[in-house]
């Protein structure tokens, strides 16, 4: 058995037992948005998944090699308290970019590929190339952390009033609203494969910097995206920092163009993981040059998937020492924790709630969708990632714009953050325009929606006319595929608003318990949960 640990910021634990993969983020077990820090609840919560103990566990894959005294002191008394004192012979370090292209490649399914990573920073370095081939990695090229694209990225959204290397979807959201009207060339510009950041500092010196560059108003910052977050996006500062947004997310998306034009010169298909490759529009610029089934960007891509990278990682080297590496496509992420029937109804009487056993859940959930309610799913595994994908979601009518202004209010979303489908398998190529080839099953990429889409769905069509799908194959969720497959023989839509369960600002839900608790926060109307309905409204 093979333990990956990542200890910092987005702290997880993936366990692979020969085929088996069990993955969960501490975030969702001690509730703490991206915590930071040792994961164990997320070890003792595999362990368990794999009916192991610590003795069970061969190699303990730790992600990142630079670590503070106190830090790597502190890592050694954590796993010395699980492990025991001879700890240190299991124990295997992987360097910060090896793991997140590690990620990238090991799950791609390809035998020859390049896998490339991008974020803020780790280990000293921000971006990463590996030329990957039969198993082993070679890097070829490298950006230090203060050449860092994440970085840029990360200090605008610090610049415009948001939560950096947290909130750098919302400047991508933003950005839609508006057009680039700043040439950013002179701030960080790709060099061969690797960038150069010509600002020569990072963090909050590079954001100082950038609001002189800019002249925008850094102290007025977070009172301007509080009234953004409430939808007043009409102001004169308001539109600079839409500008501002629009600017940088052109020329992110310019700089990967260029890496791409690039790296289609290699002849091989790109594996892609970190921190920028969050960004949906700049993966779809990457999917148009080197095509649709020449990109795979793995679904953990942020530091979450840190842990999991490092144990693919060491589980490829220990093959391919034994002569018997083979590729290995990953067909799903619900790799977390799972609560049976029975788990959940003694949950639900011991709770004193009114439920009803159903018997159909696709047509029961797709009837309630059609009369406008807002349905809680859980159901099976986890999702293992940033995205909920059909086993723990919030679901709503796509065809009903008016649903949007309710759950933003419901769940405490900004109100320029858009909805995101999930879509029939087969329906892909009617409702993606620029689809030309697999569609994504994982949310890690921005499609144009068809003009059809567009007017059947439009409360999950973002203000520039793209949408970030999850295409459903009812062989890999067919609960969740025969939802959206009843919703569309009873409304002609094959698709349905599917967003995170969770409150805003809060991890998506893990267990029953807190199921309950973010179905009762958000006021839904209806709980679905393994099989069985709890309601709490009345219904019309």
């Amino acid at each position: 058995m093979i333990l990956g640990v990542h200890d910092g910021h987005d702290a997880g634990a993936v366990l692979i037992d020969g085929e088996r993969i069990f993955a969960v983020n501490e975030e969702r077990l001690n509730r703490i948005k991206k915590y930071r820090g040792f994961p164990r609840l997320s070890i003792k919560k595999v362990l368990e998944m794999a009916s192991a103990s610590p003795e069970d566990v061969d190699v303990i894959a730790v992600a990142g090699i630079f670590r503070r005294q106190k830090r790597l002191l502190e890592l050694e008394e954590n796993l010395g308290a699980i492990f025991g004192g001879d700890f240190k012979r299991k124990v295997l370090f992987v360097e910060h970019h090896l793991a997140h292209s590690a990620s990238a490649y090991y799950t791609s399914g390809w035998r020859e590929a390049l896998a490339v990573s991008i974020d803020a920073a780790g280990d000293g370095l921000s971006s990463s190339i590996y030329i990957a081939r039969d198993g082993e990695m070679v890097r070829i090229a490298q950006s230090t952390y203060l050449d860092s694209l994440g970085d840029f990225y990360a200090s605008v959204t610090e610049l415009l009033g948001f939560r950096p290397m947290r909130h750098e979807g919302k400047v991508m959201s933003l950005a839609a609203y508006g057009r680039p009207t700043y040439d950013l060339s002179a701030i960080i510009e790709l060099n061969g494969l690797s960038f150069d950041n010509h600002l020569k500092v990072i963090g909050v010196e590079a954001t100082k910097k950038l609001a002189e560059f800019f002249g925008y108003p850094l102290e007025s910052a977070k009172r301007i995206a509080d009234e953004m977050k409430r939808g007043n996006l009409n102001g004169k500062l308001q539109r600079k920092a839409i500008e501002i947004a629009a600017s940088t997310q052109a020329h992110l998306e310019k700089l990967i163009e260029e890496l791409g034009l690039k790296l289609e010169d290699k002849g091989v298909p790109v594996a892609y993981a970190g921190g920028v490759a969050q960004n949906v529009k700049a993966n779809a610029v990457l999917r148009k040059i080197v095509g649709d089934d020449n990109l795979w960007v793995f679904p953990a891509m942020d530091d979450a998937g840190l842990a999991f990278g490092a144990a693919v990682f060491v589980k490829a080297q220990m093959e391919r020492l034994e002569g018997r590496w083979r590729p290995f496509k990953l067909e799903h992420v619900y790799l977390g924790p799972a609560y049976s029937r029975g788990e959940v109804e003694d949950f639900l009487e011991e709770n004193g709630l009114k439920y009803e056993e159903v018997s159909d859940v696709p047509s029961f959930v797709a009837d309630v969708l059609v009369e406008g309610k807002l349905v809680g799913l859980f159901q099976g595994a986890m999702e293992f990632g940033p995205r909920a994908l059909g086993n723990r979601s919030i679901l709503a009518d796509p065809g009903d714009e008016g649903v949007k202004e309710r759950l933003n209010v419901a769940l405490k979303r900004d109100v320029f953050q858009p909805f995101a489908p999930s879509l029939l398998w087969e329906k892909a190529g009617e409702y993606l325009e620029d689809l030309n080839g697999t569609p994504n099953e994982f949310m890690t990429m921005s499609y144009v929606a068809s003009e059809d889409f567009r007017k059947e769905a439009p409360a999950v069509v973002h203000v520039d006319g793209t949408t970030r799908p999850q295409a459903v194959r009812e062989d890999v969720n067919p609960v969740y595929y025969r939802i959206i497959k009843e919703f569309h023989k009873k409304t002609g839509i094959g698709a349905v608003l599917n967003t995170s369960f969770n409150m805003h600002g809060e991890p998506i839900v893990c267990s029953p318990e807190d199921a309950l608790r973010t179905f009762r926060k958000a006021g839904l109307d209806v709980l679905v949960v393994e099989g069985f309905a709890v309601w709490e409204k009345k219904r019309t």
